[in-house]
């Protein structure tokens, strides 16, 4: 579908006409307001006009050398313009009635011209030539310059004929249509002229240097005939008509070649593409741009022999050897037995025969033949023909069998090697073509899907659902499959499981697949590559499109539109360092590093995505791309050396706090020294236990004058007398007396009762204030260098890369008996197996709100989840729980908190806090009661879950929630059937908050819940998109259509699906967006067929199918292999989408580490090991 780039509003009334210059960066343009107008590509704005006409501009075409255009209108004239000077040069008058055509010759100095006064005129315009040139610069009169009389000559006004000029003199008036002339065009090489008229004839006139005559003529439309032309390259004829027809023509025979017929549209006009073989034709709809024939030459692989036999573009077999390179002479001449202006489609080669099998021609035309090749080449034989009828395609499927297909009986015919029918399948009416697929089989190509078909058993292996497959492919060793349509890559195994799937907005070719099992493919510039777990690359940028047939080691082997072979050398080294990567075969990833030059930021982005930042280091250079790897990697000395070269405040930052997190003091003290944070310094120097250091920063402080820093430091020494001092110094003398008496130090606090002029009896100090000094915290080891942790150990990368070959290996570790204890002693800390616990809760809740101890020293003591203080009920809860809502119900919400984010990425607690509560609040009941003396008191009762109780009797706390599930989704239903979008949002985010915090029992509740939450992802998302839309202002025409069309695509229920459908379909029809309106109403009719909403589809459906026509290009594609991004809601495809782990809503890439807009909880692209709701 092609895209408006962009609209010329200028002229006053229809355009007619347009033509591009053929090397300039203008165009021209002809009109019913009488005007030519020239405009820039580049401004996009009109350049001039020109005026004289005194009628409608009927067609206008530049001169291919000259600075000229050429105008043919209803006032009978036709005129050239010089569009350098913007000037009128000629007006030929001659036609006696309006003119509908004329256009320079492409080679010589003659114009022809076409009207409805039933002639076609040729016109000498060498004289006009001669005229208008520059002067030689060869003059007697100096370089470049004219005499008087030329130049007087020049200055005249032209000397006019009977007909008005004698500049242009009409040399031949070809007479023979009944009827008016529409068009008239020249042969770019032959003296040849065709014409197509009112008379619905098509005339092929003949020129010599003193006559000209009519040939011949092509019969067969049925209403006029606006144009026709001769094709650029071939000996054929195209035509268009008002009977809704294209057809082409034997330029030699003057016979019938093809035809093509809209059902509703008279075609108009047709245009050959200057360079390529590409033809548009405008119709009462619109423009559509189509080929006459494939350009793909038919090919196949001999695998023992490894010789690629093809077809050339005389319709000939030539074989070529990958091993030496070279291309055979002609083996066989098939234009005998080839169709006419059909090209052959598919070969096939059997070698247990040496015979080969080819189809050409298309739908009832198709026919195949199976001949024998011959042992020597000798040149172009004749074949001797075996076998032969009528198929769409025909393989060998087995060295005694071959198969053919005819579409419009829907059979698959098996035929003996003597063309006799062995065994008849009848298809489904919807199989499209059929492919080779495993010895026996064929691949049956549907219109959404692909199925492999056991032919001896008639029975289906494997069935794929694709929309529009064209070409299979299958790798060497038969283990892989590619499936390739216009823009989609499907890669499925054996057993016709998809292993990988891709969309290209570029046209896909061909491919085929390499030694190694990586997938290479050509679009219309590209060759690029594949792996299997979906990561892709550019190999080679082409000038001309390619047919991949073989790629072996770095040489790639393709067919040209030619027929020619073209072998050249790729570069495999990228996708081959990533496949390595993915393999874990890293003595080859460490191979490729050290012989190959693998550099560029594709290069490095992939292996820092991979999580291979080490191996990244050893490409980059840049400062900052150096140590962004190196902290990622935990590598302190490389992000050492590299934040001294860039020294700035955010990287010292960066490095301090992972320097910190490593427990790594020393480049810790030194990028506090760095950034002069004294404060943090001190109480690394506390840590450590450096008291030296410490007095030093006392000292400093000191001298600074800083108190705030001198007592800090006071307290970490313990230097009472020195914050007693403090204390005076800064004005506080109550506070150093009571330092000073607390800490026993009674002749000093005599001293400062003295100083201050007051008694003993002045003061009041607390009853129970202490005579001894307070102890000072310290640390656990006297002066340490780092924190004491564990080893850490080089990658296998950086140990190979440094050079240390020794004990290097890349196996796991094995588990001994002597660190199968440690290993013992670590997994004893956890209660639950999966999931380690955080280090706090992800939002706050108070203590008198829910009851629980949240002791904060005790918690950084602990790793498992302390339940000493809790009542044994609760104990017992914590003891047996699994799952995230076992552990809210005991009141361990920091554990249950930790859970949801490993397992599910949940980083936005607030909107649980609610289902927090609930959970907590269902498991417990307080009962008050009064004792003997009257004294009100309570009881606390906790309500176990006894259907959760298993074998051993070990029960967890109530969990509600899952029985209302069923209900809360038909609430969110009726909400969207009564238009109340945002609360129908309200309830399914609720029940995604239910279901992510429940303790189940059963496989069946567990399978349940995971329905619910798929129903609850596409219900909001497409609420989201439906509000979304109602939110655009009314000038927003196309993004309202696209939204409308993403909302129909969501997986609702039927009697909702039919509302969005609606939706989508009408707004189409109000846009005039005619193909979607019908294809929307064809899918409203397959829900319901009945009732006043269908018969208003049908009406739809029809009235937009006789139009069949888009006013707007919109972003959508119904066939496509593509989902939503709920962010912006725009289309991703494949290795663009990442997810959230609680449904698994897709965003692009851009929206990763923020929260999904869907749950409201999660993070999208998180970490997540999948959530467990079964305890």
């Amino acid at each position: 579908m092609g895209t408006l780039i962009d609209r010329f509003e200028d002229h006053d009334g229809p355009v007619r006409c347009v033509a591009f210059h053929p090397t300039q960066p203008i165009f021209v343009s002809g009109g019913d307001d009488y005007t030519v107008k020239v405009w820039s590509t580049q401004t996009r704005k009109c350049m001039f006009t020109l005026t004289g006409h005194l009628d409608y501009v009927r067609t206008v075409f530049f001169h291919n050398e000259l600075p000229w255009i050429i105008s043919a209108s209803d006032d009978q004239t036709v005129r050239i313009w010089n569009w350098q000077n913007r000037k009128e040069i000629a007006c030929l008058t001659g036609h006696n009635h309006y003119v509908m055509c004329a256009q320079f010759h492409p080679k010589q100095d003659l114009i022809v011209s076409a009207s409805l006064d039933q002639t076609v005129r040729v016109w000498d315009i060498s004289g006009l030539v001669k005229k208008h040139s520059a002067p030689s610069s060869s003059s007697p009169y100096g370089n470049g310059s004219m005499n008087q009389f030329d130049q007087y000559n020049r200055n005249q006004p032209p000397q006019q004929d009977i007909f008005g000029n004698t500049d242009a003199i009409v040399k031949y008036v070809l007479e023979g249509h009944d009827k008016g002339v529409n068009w008239a065009s020249f042969h770019p090489e032959l003296p040849l002229i065709v014409s197509g008229g009112d008379d619905r004839s098509i005339k092929l006139w003949r020129m010599s240097e003193t006559r000209a005559w009519e040939v011949d003529g092509c019969r067969g439309h049925t209403n006029n005939v606006p144009c026709v032309l001769f094709h650029p390259t071939e000996d054929l004829i195209i035509s268009v008509g008002e009977d809704k027809t294209i057809r082409t023509w034997d330029l030699n025979s003057r016979s019938p070649v093809k035809q093509f017929k809209r059902e509703n549209d008279r075609f108009w006009m047709v245009v050959a593409h200057p360079n390529i073989n590409l033809f548009a034709a405008c119709h009462d709809s619109g423009v559509m741009v189509f080929k006459l024939d494939r350009e793909r030459p038919a090919s196949t692989i001999n695998p023992s022999t490894q010789e690629l036999f093809f077809i050339n573009n005389d319709n000939q077999v030539q074989k070529y050897n990958f091993g030496s390179k070279a291309t055979s002479l002609p083996l066989l001449s098939l234009k005998k037995i080839a169709l006419p202006w059909n090209k052959i489609r598919n070969i096939s080669y059997n070698p247990s025969e040496n015979s080969m099998l080819i189809q050409v021609g298309d739908n009832d035309n198709g026919v195949y033949s199976y001949f024998n090749l011959p042992k020597e080449v000798v040149g172009a034989l004749e074949p001797s023909i075996r076998g032969e009828g009528k198929a769409n395609s025909a393989y060998f499927i087995a060295r005694n069998r071959f198969v053919t297909f005819l579409r419009s009986s829907h059979k698959l015919d098996v035929h003996d090697l003597n063309n006799n029918i062995t065994k008849s399948i009848t298809l489904d009416s919807d199989v499209k073509d059929i492919v080779p697929g495993t010895p026996g089989c064929v691949l049956l190509l549907k219109g959404s899907s692909v199925v492999l078909f056991d032919v001896q058993q008639k029975k289906e292996l494997g069935t794929l659902q694709m929309n529009n497959a064209k070409y299979a492919v299958w790798s060497n060793d038969h283990q892989h499959l590619a499936l390739l349509s216009k823009h989609t890559i499907v890669i499925v195994n054996k057993k016709f499981e998809t292993v990988m799937s891709m969309h290209e907005t570029i046209r896909i070719k061909s491919a085929a697949w390499d030694d190694t099992g990586v997938l290479l493919y050509s679009t219309l510039n590209h060759i690029k590559y594949v792996l299997l777990n979906g990561d892709r690359g550019t190999i080679k940028t082409l000038e001309n499109t390619l047919y991949i047939t073989k790629v072996s080691g770095n040489s790639c082997y393709c067919l040209n539109r030619k027929g020619e072979v073209e072998a050249f050398t790729i570069d495999p080294t990228e996708y081959r360092f990533k496949k390595a990567l993915i393999n874990k075969k890293f003595n080859e990833v460490l191979r490729i590093i050290r012989n190959s030059n693998l550099v560029g930021e594709n290069i490095i982005a992939y292996l820092k995505k991979s999580g291979y930042p080490e191996v990244a280091l050893q490409f980059v250079e840049d400062p900052e791309s150096r140590f962004d790897l190196a902290i990622e990697c935990h590598n302190l000395a490389i992000a050492l050396e590299e934040a001294n070269k860039i020294d700035s405040k955010p990287i010292w930052e960066r490095l301090g706090k992972e320097a910190l997190i490593q427990g790594n003091t020393q480049v810790t003290e030194l990028v506090y020294q760095k950034l002069h944070l004294l404060d943090k310094l001190s109480f690394l120097y506390l840590t450590t236990g450096e008291n030296d250091k410490l007095n030093k920063m006392a000292n400093i402080a000191e001298a600074r004058e800083d108190i705030g820093s001198l007592f800090t430091n006071s307290i970490y020494l313990g230097d009472v007398e020195r914050k007693i001092q403090t204390f005076i110094n800064a004005g506080l003398t109550p506070l150093a007396y009571a330092t000073a008496k607390s800490s026993g130090l009674e002749e000093l606090a005599d001293s400062i009762l003295e100083q201050s002029g007051l008694s003993i009896d002045d003061v009041s100090l607390p009853k129970n204030i202490t005579k001894k000094p307070l102890g000072v915290l310290k640390p656990v080891n006297k002066f340490v260098e780092n924190w004491p942790l564990g080893e850490a150990k080089l990658s296998f990368f950086e140990q190979a890369l440094s050079g240390n070959f020794e004990d290097l290996s890349i196996e796991e570790s094995k588990v001994t008996e002597d660190n199968a204890n440690e290993i013992m002693d670590d997994a004893i800390e956890y209660q639950d197996d999966d999931e380690p616990i955080d280090d706090g809760d992800a939002w706050d809740l108070g203590d008198e709100e829910l009851d629980v101890d949240l002791d904060v020293e005790e918690e950084l003591e602990e790793t498992n989840t302390d339940v000493s203080k809790l009542p044994k009920e609760l104990r017992s809860w914590v003891k047996n729980a699994k799952t995230p809502g076992a552990y809210i119900a005991a009141g361990k919400f920091d554990v249950a908190a930790g859970m949801l984010n490993k397992q599910a990425g949940i980083k936005n607690f607030a909107p649980l806090k609610d289902r927090f509560m609930e959970i907590y609040t269902a498991s417990k009941l307080n009962i008050f009661t009064f004792d003997e003396a009257g004294i009100k008191t309570s009881l606390p009762v906790y309500i176990n879950d006894i259907e959760k109780a298993d074998e051993a009797g070990k029960i967890v706390g109530f969990v509600p929630g899952y029985d209302e599930l069923e209900n809360l989704v038909q609430e969110g239903y009726k909400l969207f059937k009564a238009n109340q979008l945002e609360d129908s949002i309200q309830i399914f985010r609720k029940v995604i908050y239910i279901i992510a915090t429940l303790s189940l029992n059963s496989n069946d509740e567990e399978e349940k819940c995971k329905e619910i939450m798929n129903i609850c992802k596409e219900y909001i998302l497409a609420l989201q998109i439906e509000l979304t839309r109602r939110a655009l202002p009314a000038t927003e025409v196309k993004r309202n259509l696209e939204l409308a069309a993403y909302f129909s695509h969501m997986k609702l229920q039927p009697a909702h699906r039919l509302n969005a459908l609606q939706v989508a379909m009408t707004q189409s029809f109000k846009a005039k967006n005619y193909h979607y309106a019908s294809y929307f109403a064809s899918e409203f009719l397959k829900i319901m067929s009945t009732g006043s909403r269908a018969e208003q589809a049908k009406k739809i459906q029809a009235k937009a199918d006789s139009i069949a026509t888009d006013a707007i290009v919109i972003d959508y594609d119904p066939f496509a292999d593509w989902e939503i991004c709920a962010g912006d809601y725009v289309p991703i495809y494949g290795n663009d989408i990442v997810r959230e782990k609680v449904l698994g809503v897709g965003y692009g890439k851009s929206w990763k580490g923020k929260i999904c807009k869907v749950t409201q909880i999660s993070e999208i692209g998180g970490v997540g090991s999948g959530l467990r709701l079964k305890n």
